[in-house]
């Protein structure tokens, strides 16, 4: 994929030196750097991604005087803007929208490329997500059309990734009854009231909001197929298929089919190698627990996160 030609030498030598890195020796010392990682909305699964990393980190911060903090964002887009303010250390991103900040394209044409962004390793798999009222009618992608669909706040992958969608498709905001822009954590409560018949969500299975929306209520997972989708997918390297696992949900026995991206952990160049480094040891030398930390974890791999 493309966005993985971003990979520097200190990513590529971190990566390398796990397997004989050892515990740095020496009395406990004082935190000398403190590190933030922007991650999204409380109810994804960017932030708890970001608090599994800060976790592992700060286990060993006597050891290496780095004290790693989590900051609740708006999402991908947002974290990749502040990281180009300086605002934050790390970021977690979707890889479509990585690329773009790093080509100056789409949502980042005005702001021009960030060619100092560099991804540190790959997360969990994000598919679009698309939930709806059992009785709304929507059983395809094309059926949201005319219904009332959250779209999502400004500066979240979801939101941008939806557009994209939506002028593949030729669509704009009034093709809907009504386009809200509520926040992850109010969409499942607001699909349940009636206030809105669909909620779009770009995140990692299982997830908190999407089990919600399922047990409140009588909510279905939607396909998101056909040949636009197609289209979408060969025409752009950061896509892929995806699939979310039947049973994850009440009332949604079946596999359900989609398109997404990788969740990616960035960094900048004026991120310190020494930070990346302990950030990147402190997760794979204790992989097995960071896979344990979120229910998302439980299928990575090492080779794919690399």
């Amino acid at each position: 994929m493309a966005y993985r030609n971003t990979i520097t030498s200190f990513v590529i030598a971190c990566g390398m030196c796990l397997a004989s890195a050892g515990v740095f020796a020496g009395d406990p010392v004082p935190v000398k750097e403190v590190v933030t990682i922007g991650t999204g909305g409380v109810t994804g699964v960017y932030y708890p991604t970001g608090g599994a990393i800060c976790r592992l980190v700060n286990k060993s911060r006597s050891e290496h005087g780095i004290r790693c903090a989590t900051e609740s964002t708006s999402g991908s887009v947002g974290n990749l803007e502040q990281m180009a303010d300086k605002d934050i250390s790390f970021g977690i991103a979707q890889s479509d929208w990585l690329y773009h900040a790093y080509n100056g394209s789409s949502k980042f044409t005005k702001a021009g490329p960030d060619q100092n962004l560099r991804v540190v390793f790959a997360l969990h798999p994000e598919p679009f997500t698309v939930v709806a009222r059992a009785d709304s009618g929507i059983k395809t992608i094309d059926d949201i059309k005319g219904k009332k669909v959250n779209m999502g706040e400004a500066g979240t992958g979801q939101r941008g990734t939806l557009e994209t969608l939506m002028k593949a498709k030729g669509w704009t905001a009034k093709d809907f009854a009504l386009a809200t822009e509520l926040k992850a954590s109010e969409q499942a409560s607001a699909l349940c009231a009636g206030e809105i018949d669909v909620m779009i969500y770009m995140v990692g299975h299982p997830n908190g909001a999407v089990k919600e929306a399922t047990t409140s209520c009588d909510s279905v997972l939607v396909d998101v197929t056909g040949p636009v989708i197609d289209k979408v997918v060969s025409g752009n390297d950061y896509y892929q298929y995806e699939t979310i696992p039947g049973g994850l949900y009440r009332g949604n026995e079946t596999v359900t089919k989609s398109f997404g991206v990788e969740s990616i952990l960035v960094a900048s160049v004026d991120t310190s190698e020494e930070v990346v480094f302990e950030v990147v040891k402190a997760v794979f030398e204790n992989f097995d627990t960071f896979r344990k930390l979120h229910p998302a974890f439980a299928s990575l791999e090492k080779e794919q996160m690399v």
